[in-house]
């Protein structure tokens, strides 16, 4: 079964000037980082690694949205100090083919981490330019408003473990159930209202939550997308999610096994590739699954290096993914530069290749898994 795919014209720029500008932006973290004594009083600077306070740029280069940049600003607090860090940050992008989107995103922790809250929520307008639009063989240019909210529930049954619920509406369904785990991924089919509510259960052991150096993490969630809920389409998804931490002296192994599988989905609510130099949305079919590994070596000091590779597949049955056509080989390279040790935050700069001319450059707040 070959995977539907969505061509764009790609205006991009060459990928190493934006690797230029991200270097450049990330080596300036250093005298931004430098705290005064006034500034200490007052909790020090954004980029102080004991200060409450996050501000770092964003950037992507994809063939979707042309190039996009923007800025997270957060602020990382402790409810109780018997749990973990909790999050709570704002974000805006713009791009070069005048998309743009703005939102927020909150991970709370406490009672000793026996409740965990995520909400979450975006609004933008997208503007995309097809040169091939759902497979026609027609040029299309689309104008759409994006909209889409999630919230997430979960309750800590153990030490480890947590059962949880969620709820989500969008008016995009692609990525939509993925929202929490990738909200500043951006998505471009022309979409449908969607909304849906569905269960989950996580296993975590990782050491850091947010930059772990040992642990695994297990994650299952459905989400029944239904008319009667105020969607127009009605149709089931199911994720599954699974990464392996595994320390090399001071370097860490990452293993990510990742799948989602649809029901009764329409072509708007199909599964897409989502390893990096992909653009969500470019290649659909009904189920996805991906195995990715990402190394990260400690260089000196708070920079470090990065070298990933995994391959994805879209498939109807699991028969299609002995199909060349169906495969999505993805590599690349990069650097991060960490912000804040204690709660994990680093920035990294990627560049990523996949097949058929398909790249991307990422500056990014966070690993990608």
């Amino acid at each position: 079964m070959r995977a539907q795919p969505l061509l764009f014209r790609n205006t991009l720029p060459a990928p190493g000037i934006w690797a230029v500008i991200a270097l450049a932006a990330i080596f300036l973290l250093g005298p931004l980082g430098v705290a005064t004594a006034a500034d200490e009083e007052a909790g020090g600077t954004f980029l102080d690694p004991d200060s409450p306070w996050l501000l770092t740029p964003t950037l992507s280069s994809d063939p979707k949205l042309g190039t996009t940049a923007g800025a997270v600003a957060g602020y990382i607090f402790k409810i109780d100090e018997l749990s973990k860090d909790s999050l709570v940050v704002a974000f805006g992008n713009y791009s070069d083919t005048d998309s743009w989107m703005l939102g927020g995103f909150s991970d709370l922790y406490w009672d000793s981490n026996r409740h965990r809250v995520q909400l979450g929520g975006i609004n933008g307008v997208i503007r995309n330019d097809y040169d091939d639009f759902l497979g026609t063989g027609l040029p299309a240019r689309t104008e759409d408003d994006l909209t889409a909210f999630a919230a997430r529930y979960f309750y800590g049954l153990s030490e480890h473990w947590y059962l949880g619920v969620q709820a989500l509406s969008s008016n995009y369904a692609i990525g939509a159930d993925g929202l929490l785990g990738g909200i500043l991924e951006q998505i471009g089919l022309v979409g449908f209202d969607s909304n849906g509510i569905g269960l989950a259960v996580e296993y975590d052991s990782r050491d850091n939550i947010r930059n772990p150096h040992r642990g695994q993490r297990l994650s299952l969630h459905n989400t029944a997308y239904r008319e009667s809920l105020g969607g127009d389409e009605s149709f089931d998804a199911y994720n599954v999610d699974f990464s392996h931490y595994q320390p090399v002296g001071s370097h860490v192994i990452a293993l990510q096994s990742y799948s989602r599988f649809t029901h009764d989905a329409p072509l708007g609510g199909f599964s897409s590739v989502r390893l990096r130099g992909y653009t969500r949305g470019n290649y659909l079919a009904e189920n996805y699954t991906h195995l990715d590994v990402d190394a990260r070596f400690s260089l000196t000091g708070r920079w470090g290096a990065n070298v990933f590779a995994g391959v994805g597949c879209l498939f109807e049955s699991v028969s299609d993914c002995g199909s060349g056509d169906d495969l999505y080989p993805s590599g690349g390279v990069g650097i991060s530069y960490l912000l804040k040790p204690e709660a994990g935050f680093e920035l990294r700069a990627d560049y990523a290749v996949g097949k058929s001319d398909n790249s991307a450059f990422y500056l990014t707040l966070g690993h990608p898994f």
